[in-house]
């Protein structure tokens, strides 16, 4: 398994998490076999947004038959359980309560990562960010109850705002092929209709999108991913917005290729779609390489943006030419690189400076992407 680290909390997560709508509906014994298989295969990190009583208490005791710094938990605040349904609240008595709820049946003395829950629009995040809820948190997290501090949210204006918070170490975000190349919108239904995909014409990752991950990574802030496989969509030949199939392996690694994200959360129902997740730290970069499918789709167009697949490899000089595009790319939206991406890049082994323009990149690049203008765009930026 695949491990890194989450920005700038230092802690270290397996690129493949738990996600907790896997334990829905399943008896202890059901969920320990998910929670055992994961454990083998090297995950670590698990989500539980879940205020299902019976979820939390049942992945608790599975998980309290391990160390505890063997594993690392993010865990939602207002989350509440009402007349036997999931319900979210902002109002401080209900979050308190639940979120003791949450501790005691999850057998926690401490929570990794505390997760501001379900923050989609401007109103509900002035409400939970200007109100007592975010103060009871700091006091949590003073205390030690909660280490760092993260937020859910579907909607990237939302995590841009929650970046320049400043107090937002990790945040849970819907990332996907597909939902890479959808508008902001406040509306979270949206994402799973099938007509939002139905004979669109794409034109690439939509640029807040973009500009989040950018600045996550910029900042330090780590993105935790949810719906990797677009709920299943992308998995599916026939609702695929693009014509084909891909596999977990792939849906995977097209997450794992953006800036600032450590890891993805997978919804895995049994033991069956652990494995297949978990695969993912086995698999060779053939198994990985989702280019030919996002590139031959008859209703997108990723044309001239690169995609950090590392598809354009072998280079001649050795460059790694997808790091360099990814460096270059993180520094465009600043008005000054930072010292840290300067650091990074002077780090790679070979420099843009060293390209030889001999062009046998540019012809292995299933997006058409410029490389040799930007290799010369790197090496004037960067300075090597």
């Amino acid at each position: 398994m695949e491990y890194r680290v989450l920005g700038r909390t230092g802690i270290k997560v397996s690129a493949v998490g738990l996600g907790g709508e896997g334990f829905e509906g399943k008896s202890y014994d059901e969920c320990q076999e998910i929670v055992d298989c994961a454990m083998e295969r090297g995950i670590n990190f698990i989500d539980i947004y879940n205020s299902n009583p019976d979820v939390r208490s049942n992945v608790g005791k599975a998980l309290s038959r391990y160390k505890r710094e063997s594993f690392v938990v993010e865990g939602h605040l207002c989350s509440m359980w009402e007349n036997g349904q999931y319900r979210r609240t902002r109002k401080l008595e209900e979050v308190v309560s639940a979120y003791e709820d949450f501790l005691e049946r999850m057998r926690l003395d401490y929570v990794d990562i505390g997760m501001l829950h379900y923050i989609d629009d401007d109103r509900d995040f002035d409400r939970v960010f200007g109100g007592e809820v975010l103060e009871y948190v700091k006091e949590l997290k003073k205390k030690g109850i909660i280490r760092v501090l993260g937020m859910s949210t579907h909607n990237p204006d939302m995590a841009l705002r929650a970046v320049k918070s400043g107090i937002i170490d990790v945040i849970l975000f819907s990332v996907n092929a597909a939902y890479d190349m959808l508008p902001a919108s406040e509306e979270i239904d949206f994402l799973f209709e099938e007509s939002t995909y139905k004979d669109r014409v794409y034109q690439g990752i939509d640029p807040k999108r973009a500009k989040l991950y950018q600045t996550c990574q910029n900042e330090g802030v780590a993105l935790t991913v949810m719906k990797g496989y677009a709920a299943g969509v992308l998995l599916s030949g026939e609702e695929c917005p693009f014509g084909k199939a891909l596999t977990p392996v792939q849906c995977l690694h097209y997450c794992l290729t953006r800036p600032a994200v450590a890891s993805v959360m997978v919804g895995a129902f049994d033991r069956e779609q652990v494995l297949a997740a978990a695969a993912y730290g086995e698999a060779s970069q053939e198994e990985k390489d989702y280019s030919e499918i996002l590139s031959g789709a008859p209703r997108s167009s990723f044309h001239g943006h690169c995609m950090y697949c590392g598809h354009c490899a072998p280079c001649t000089v050795k460059i790694d030419i997808a790091s360099v595009n990814k460096y270059l790319d993180l520094s465009l939206i600043q008005e000054k690189v930072p010292d840290t991406l300067m650091d990074h890049y002077g780090l790679l082994e070979h420099h843009a400076g060293e390209c030889v323009e001999c062009g046998k990149c540019m012809k292995n690049c299933p997006f058409g992407v410029d490389i040799i203008g930007k290799m010369r765009q790197a090496a004037g930026l960067f300075g090597k």
